[in-house]
């Protein structure tokens, strides 16, 4: 026990910087579907100890050479990767990844963290396709995140609230949610970081005061 031990992200997490992540993809096959949008959003913590959002980091990418476009899955999500507005802006996977692992790197440093995790909702399906992508990209050694580790508000909301879907978990945290901006990385990730904050920041199962003056240097696998 170390009762001077710095507030701050690392000491809440295990050393662990948690991000929330959100992908849009062109079907449901981490190896062969496309990876079309991804966000993150790295969590960080005030003075009191309280979780809240730091800077969006987002892209928009293009497919890589050989994906597959599932036209139900463009459809859902309202996607157009032939769109031109889209094409102009977006980046090829190995580029965006390496842009987005090196501020996340950043980040990380600064507040103390040794790794990020990777938080989600549904966290696994969204690891998969940032796993299959960084393997394709040979960005392995660029990458921040925890291989395998997750925190997924699915699992949160469902202790919390007794409810697994996004849209209608952040409405029983009284947290707005319009279903006409949801499918957008961007948006999805913002809603899920504000539902892992509001959850977090309003649980009595683990006292920040006790865990905060609690310091690890437990490097092991989770």
């Amino acid at each position: 026990m170390n009762d001077t031990a710095p507030l701050g992200i690392a000491n809440r997490f295990r050393g662990f910087l948690p991000v929330v992540v959100d992908v849009e993809t062109a079907g449901f096959n981490a190896q062969t579907d496309a990876l079309l949008e991804i966000a993150c959003v790295p969590i960080l913590m005030d003075e009191t100890g309280k979780l809240y959002q730091g800077e969006v980091l987002n892209a928009h990418i293009e497919p890589f050479a050989g994906a597959n476009l599932e036209p139900a899955a463009l459809k859902f999500t309202g996607i157009n990767p032939d769109s031109p507005i889209r094409k102009a802006i977006s980046e090829d996977e190995k580029t965006a990844l390496r842009r987005i692992f090196k501020a996340l790197k950043a980040i990380k440093k600064q507040h103390g963290c040794r790794q990020c995790i990777l938080v989600g909702h549904n966290a696994h399906f969204d690891l998969g396709f940032l796993n299959a992508a960084i393997t394709r990209t040979n960005s392995k050694n660029h990458s921040p995140f925890h291989a395998f580790s997750v925190l997924d508000t699915a699992s949160f909301a469902a202790l919390a609230y007794g409810h697994t879907v996004l849209a209608r978990s952040c409405m029983m945290a009284g947290i707005e949610f319009d279903n006409s901006h949801a499918h957008s990385a961007v948006y999805d990730t913002q809603k899920t970081a504000e539902l892992f904050c509001h959850i977090v920041n309003h649980s009595t199962l683990l006292p920040i005061a006790d865990n905060l003056s609690e310091q690890t240097n437990d490097t092991a696998a989770m």
